[in-house]
């Protein structure tokens, strides 16, 4: 531990240094509960969350090296990098079969301990790994897992001001353009709604054309990262209530229980985070009751253009919502009890991300298919294979039948079982449509090449309470 121990005061001493330089306001206390910096108390300023990242490579992550990657997704209105701290055995990249997983936080502002425990659990990651926990090894080699502290630094540090003791109760919820982020993302489940009643798809749902004109910088950000990537499994964390949540959170017409076609899915993965944490699975929390401590969103109240339904409806994640706390700015010295209270459950909801079926979807050479439509029959909504051809569906254990579509190629169909354990591999080799690609030749009058169209597929059935 010798080596830690001097990482640790090197970091102090320039963070110290920096501070009397103006690079950044002192410090009350650590920026990071933990080994490094250890006394429980709050990462009061952006700027010191800031220069802890890039000082990452002398810090406590610099004892894995190997395995951690800081990367930016872009900037928030006032300029601030939202940042996200990556874990793999090859950071960087994406590995064919290897699921991507994600954490964000503090995407209201004044709701700040997800934003603490994120930044725990990435220094509890990197510590269990050097010391060779199985567990966390398996995890962090079969797992690019992705953590974004804060989605609003901006509306962190006009909370951070107020403080625990005199935040207000919005005071730095919102950006620095006075918007709800959590309020900001293209409304789809209102196009989905429609699109229901003439047999429409809800998956995959096109953006509307002006979409980037109707979003802040910080959720343009986000949908560019979401687009980029192809998550498979990810939660976002918030505070004011003690439950996990999952979609929709819209309901079509009034407040009441909105169920996607996952809905049993969903509440396994929400009643797994909820079972692992202190107390959210004991249903009283906060003067409020959930059974099991999970509710379906629109259930508890009907919330439009929010993060979770949009990453359902647009892309391949699964997402739910982790209220985390009574008080969205606990005192500081609750904050261990609250890091034990939560440790478990998030480890354990990265561990979900392994469930289901994946596999890779190649052409009769063995090249893999981007786009490709995986359909379970029984089940209304469809994912797609990424750019290297590999799927992921998450899946309750059972028994399904799925088909593997493409464009210019015969649709193959398979019946696979699904255990309670790892994910079951599940693989798909697709032959060209020679009959489609002859009437195609036909139609057009002209030659076309050997190589199979390549176009993306869009998927088939074309009280002042706490807000979330």
């Amino acid at each position: 531990m010798k080596e830690v121990a001097g990482a640790c005061q090197e970091i102090l001493i320039m963070l110290t240094s920096s501070a009397q330089q103006g690079n950044t306001r002192p410090l009350s206390g650590g920026i990071l509960a933990g080994t490094c910096l250890a006394d429980n108390s709050y990462s009061r300023s952006h700027d010191a969350l800031v220069l802890l990242l890039r000082l990452s490579s002398r810090a406590a992550w610099a004892q894995c090296p190997y395995v951690t990657r800081i990367y930016s997704i872009g900037r928030s209105v006032e300029g601030r990098h939202l940042y996200v701290l990556e874990f793999s055995d090859y950071p960087g990249i994406h590995e064919p079969l290897e699921p991507e997983f994600k954490y964000v936080g503090n995407m209201h502002g004044n709701e700040v301990l997800g934003r603490e425990l994120l930044l725990q659990l990435s220094e509890f990651l990197c510590e269990e790994y050097r010391r060779g926990n199985e567990r966390i090894t398996r995890l962090i080699h079969d797992t690019r897992i992705h953590i974004m502290p804060s989605m609003n630094p901006d509306g962190y540090e006009v909370a951070a001001k107020q403080g625990p003791d005199s935040n207000g109760y919005l005071t730095g919820r919102n950006n620095a353009n006075g918007v709800d982020l959590n309020r900001n993302f293209p409304d789809l489940n209102t196009f989905m709604y429609y699109s229901g009643e003439i047999s429409g798809p809800n998956h995959h749902i096109p953006l509307p054309d002006n979409w980037k004109s109707q979003v802040e910088p910080e959720t343009l950000a986000v949908i560019q990262w979401i687009s980029s990537y192809n998550f498979v499994l990810s939660a976002n964390l918030h505070g004011g209530a003690v439950v996990a949540n999952y979609p929709y959170d819209k309901s079509h017409r009034r407040t009441v229980n909105t169920p996607t076609p996952d809905d049993k899915l969903f509440q396994k993965l929400a009643k797994t985070y909820s079972y692992a944490h202190g107390w959210m699975h004991r249903g009283w929390n906060c003067g409020d009751y959930f059974a099991d401590g999970i509710t379906n969103g629109a259930s508890w109240y009907s919330l439009s253009k929010g993060m979770q339904d949009f990453n359902y409806l647009y892309t391949n994640c699964f997402e739910i919502t982790l209220e985390l706390s009574c008080n969205k700015f606990p005192p500081e010295e609750d904050l261990e009890r609250q890091w034990m209270a939560n440790r478990e459950a998030l480890v354990a909801f990265i561990e979900e991300v392994h469930q289901g079926i994946k596999g890779m979807v190649s052409d009769e050479n063995n090249n893999g298919i981007a786009g490709a439509v995986i359909s379970v029959q029984g089940i209304s909504h469809d994912i797609t294979s990424g750019d290297m051809g590999d799927y992921f569906r998450l899946l309750l254990p059972g028994t399904y039948t799925v088909t593997a579509s493409a464009a210019g190629y015969q649709p193959q169909t398979v019946t696979t079982t699904v255990g309670p354990a790892a994910a079951s591999l599940v693989h798909f080799q697709l032959k060209q449509d020679v009959v489609r690609k002859a009437l195609e030749r036909k139609a057009s009058g002209t030659r076309t090449n050997n190589k199979a169209l390549q176009k993306k597929v869009v998927p088939r059935a074309t009280r002042r309470g706490t807000q979330r």
